[in-house]
């Protein structure tokens, strides 16, 4: 009796009732794990929908840089969650075997092929599975293996080079470049990962729509990553996964349907593609034997067969294009937009290359292609692009990471296990003891030695500056696929400006800069000139 006077009681006074558990609900919120001692919004010690709208709002980078200047190096952006602009929490949170993990934020970009969701070494939080997957593919990429794929970064290049020349320096006509240099992007993926190019440059559009759904997609998971139960009602809902599952409903991503459609040319006996199944099985055929990217995932099946299996392999060639383009994209279009917004740097990068080619330093004086080892002596080149990488780090969010059970000391405050914590690239980038006072300014000569300094100070402090950079991520989750963006970046930049004179279609103009996780730009309009190759001195 009594129990059922004290539910009629609920629900007479349900409105008092409901105040009193949401008031509770937003003390226990605020004072979590000690937390409230922390600054930063208050409504972001209340609830993770501050964090939420922040993000939705598309300029999440500018409201962290703000809270870390006005309240230091610890800021609170939600009920259990800090984000740390001290260079010395980097090692803590992301150095090797320190406990660690990834939070949920993750998962919510994994991609979704026949119902089966395919964890990635970027996506999955287990660091048990991360350590067995890159172990199984590692060896593909380190920076000796990928200079064997530099034919297929060549040769998308020369095509990239002569579309560009064909639909805009001879027309005249302006080119979306933040656009042209996407589509740049994923056919290099395409043609390193199955041989193949999707088919963006010369078709000069989105195929599939792919390009649009990747950025569809880190629009949907950047707000959704900050409540990530929201995934489970919409693109995780476990019901559209069984539908899928069984084929009454196709929830494949297009760029899983796109990897299993080149799995398909390569292993001819594999299953229908219409089928249910994750994918093809990747059974060895005569044809299989390329030295790309997927050849490899399928080598490392057979090497590692208690581990790798078919849906795995497919997992890997999906996050090709799915991290791999958005991010060396994003730099791509930061390097040239800072070079040309600063005519300054663009001419001494001009001066660096026709003094080279003067003297016979290229190997190519019909294309104007440039190889990874002739950028690699190019000096002031490299200090743009760092430079670049600084000023427009490619992801756009903290790089969040669960504090262990044991709880734990970061830069000097102790953190309970269960945390959320992490670090932003472009709070970090622009820290002022580590990279300057005018740390604002793009400025390449940051990352040279000065010749009137000492020169070991000068080495210190590039050093530094270098082991605080977080355009790649950090420590054992470091970004796998950093050398194929810095292989195509260094050898693309020098390439197409050997062959052209770049200009902003209007330099009165800034771009509109779009974060949704990856900082993508928009409204980077510009055209092209044809430029002779400078050919060596007599």
């Amino acid at each position: 009796m009594a129990a059922q006077a004290l539910i009629e009681s609920v629900l007479q006074n349900w409105p008092a009732v409901l105040g009193i558990a949401i008031t509770a609900y937003l003390i226990s919120n605020r004072f979590n794990r000690g937390l409230n001692r922390y600054p930063g919004p208050f409504l972001a010690s209340l609830t993770d929908w501050w964090r939420f709208w922040v993000v939705y709002k598309r300029r999440p980078e500018v409201e962290h840089i703000r809270l870390h200047e006005k309240h230091g190096d610890v800021v609170r952006l939600g009920p259990n969650a800090l984000s740390f602009s001290d260079p010395k929490a980097l090692k803590t949170i992301y150095g090797l075997n320190k406990g660690f993990t990834k939070t949920e934020f993750y998962p919510v970009q994994q991609a979704v092929a026949s119902g089966h969701r395919l964890p990635s070494l970027f996506s999955t939080t287990s660091e048990a599975f991360h350590a067995q997957l890159r172990r199984s593919v590692n060896s593909a990429f380190s920076m000796t293996t990928l200079i064997q794929y530099e034919p297929f970064v060549d040769s998308t290049t020369e095509l990239f080079l002569s579309q560009t020349e064909k639909l805009y320096a001879k027309t005249g006509t302006a080119c979306n470049f933040s656009r042209w240099l996407q589509f740049y992007a994923f056919d290099v993926i395409g043609e390193m990962t199955y041989s193949k190019r999707h088919g963006f440059l010369e078709e000069n559009r989105d195929i599939d729509g792919i390009i649009d759904y990747v950025a569809n997609l880190f629009d949907y998971a950047a707000p959704i990553g900050q409540i990530p139960f929201l995934d489970l009602l919409f693109l995780k809902n476990p019901i559209w996964l069984l539908l899928g599952k069984y084929g009454l409903v196709d929830g494949t991503f297009p760029v899983a349907k796109f990897a299993r459609a080149r799995m398909l040319e390569r292993y001819p006996t594999s299953s229908d593609p219409k089928s249910a199944t994750i994918l093809p099985s990747t059974e060895p055929t005569a044809e299989s034997k390329k030295p790309d990217l997927l050849s490899k995932f399928v080598q490392a099946k057979y090497d590692r067969a208690e581990f790798m299996n078919d849906s795995l392999v497919m997992t890997m060639a999906i996050s090709m294009a799915f991290a791999g383009s958005e991010t060396t994209a994003i730099s791509l279009s930061s390097v040239f937009y800072y070079l040309l917004k600063n005519p300054r740097c663009m001419e001494e990068v001009y001066r660096e290359l026709d003094s080279k080619a003067k003297e016979g330093f290229f190997g190519d004086y019909e294309n104007g292609l440039v190889t990874w080892t002739e950028s690699q002596k190019l000096p002031y080149l490299d200090a743009c692009i760092k430079e670049a990488f600084r000023l427009h780090p490619a992801p756009g969010l903290t790089l969040e990471r669960i504090v262990p059970p044991q709880g734990a000391d970061i830069a000097g405050h102790f953190v309970k296990g269960g945390t959320i914590v992490g670090c932003s690239a472009w709070v970090m980038h622009r820290r002022k003891e580590i990279f300057g006072e005018d740390v604002e300014v793009y400025r390449p000569e940051r990352w040279l030695v000065d010749e009137l300094k000492d020169k070991n100070a000068e080495e210190k402090r590039i050093k530094e500056m270098t082991g605080t950079m977080l355009q790649f991520g950090a420590g054992a989750r470091t970004c796998i696929g950093k050398n194929i963006s810095l292989l195509e970046m260094y050898k693309v930049v020098p390439s197409l400006l050997r062959r052209f004179e770049i200009r902003l279609e209007d330099p009165t103009k800034e771009w509109t800069i779009h974060n949704a996780w990856f900082v993508r730009q928009l409204n980077f309009n510009t055209t092209f000139h044809r430029r002779e190759l400078v050919k060596p001195s007599a």
